[in-house]
């Protein structure tokens, strides 16, 4: 029984006007005349019994009655409308949305993708590479492999890998009579920087650790870290180092395909594990679809195969 609401439109049009505070820019948004925001409205106050909005001056204001409906209101349509979207993107193939640290999809994912697709052809998979924390619990994607992330008793959370930072640098940078041998070249080596290394690289996550963190703990804290070049995008960073142009952190389980490949080499022996690593973040209610439940047998899978591919 759904007939005490009062109408979508009335309720769309109010929630509208409290964040514009204005019936025309209201009535723009909704696409209809401010004269039909203003009825909407007025026929909102008449079914909740209260005034919702008030003159104020030149402008709008809400009164107390509106306020206390604006911000439950406006989370309401962003839900419907999230809603809606996963209506329309349904299709009788099965669709998985997986949310990647950047790095790591680059890296380790990506070139993993066409074995997943090979044993699951009837699975399409969406890859969401961005910084971004997404709400799994909204449903905003299947799964997630965030890096540093303080556990969530609503989420189940699988570690992938431990973190093990090592310097890498091109195979070029270590031959020759000049090549780089011990920790202390790094004094006249060029430094490749991430310009988040120093902060979090999303929000609810643990801090990466920097080149200053990494020479201190490795004992090497009078080379100058402060030197070199640096990006915004951490796959530049290593691209740089593939290219010879100097030597970047990395994780040691995300860059060792680009190790095995001779595109970088670990120089030194110096390396630092943290408590920290990637793991596999699902909804519990994700869990009963088919498409997450193979998507996780297998990454955890393909991980253990890479560890021991490194063992």
């Amino acid at each position: 029984m759904i007939d005490w609401l009062p109408s979508l439109n009335a309720l769309r049009a109010f929630e509208a006007v409290s964040r514009h505070l204005n019936y025309a820019h209201a009535a723009s948004e909704l696409r209809v005349t401010p004269a039909a925001v203003k009825q909407l409205v007025a026929k909102l106050e008449q079914a909740v019994g209260h005034r919702l909005v008030q003159r104020h001056g030149r402008g709008l204001a809400l009164t107390e009655a509106g306020l206390a409906g604006r911000d439950s209101l406006g989370t309401a349509f962003d839900q419907l409308t999230r809603a809606v979207e996963r209506m329309r993107r349904h299709s009788d193939r099965q669709r998985l949305i997986v949310s990647v640290e950047p790095s790591f999809a680059t890296a380790w994912l990506v070139p993993r993708l066409e074995q997943f697709r090979h044993e699951h052809p009837e699975i399409d998979v969406l890859i969401d590479s961005s910084l971004k924390i997404v709400d799994l619990m909204q449903g905003d994607a299947d799964a997630a492999i965030r890096f540093g992330s303080p556990p969530d008793p609503q989420l189940q959370s699988r570690r992938l890998f431990d973190e093990r930072l090592c310097a890498f640098c091109s195979p070029v940078l270590v031959s020759g009579r000049h090549g780089l041998r011990s920790i202390r070249d790094l004094s006249r080596a060029t430094l490749l920087h991430w310009d988040l290394a120093e902060l979090t690289w999303a929000p609810a996550t643990r801090r990466w650790m920097g080149w200053k963190a990494w020479l201190d703990l490795v004992g090497a804290s009078d080379v100058d870290w402060t030197r070199g070049t640096s990006f915004s995008d951490y796959n530049l960073a290593v691209q740089a180092a593939i290219a010879g142009q100097g030597v970047v952190l990395g994780s040691l389980p995300i860059l060792h395909d680009l190790v095995s490949a001779k595109l970088l080499v670990n120089p030194f022996s110096e390396m630092v594990e943290t408590d920290i690593g990637y793991d596999l973040v699902i909804a519990p209610r994700a869990l009963i679809k088919p498409e997450v439940a193979h998507f996780s047998q297998w990454i955890i899978r393909e991980a253990k195969i890479a560890a021991d591919a490194r063992a």
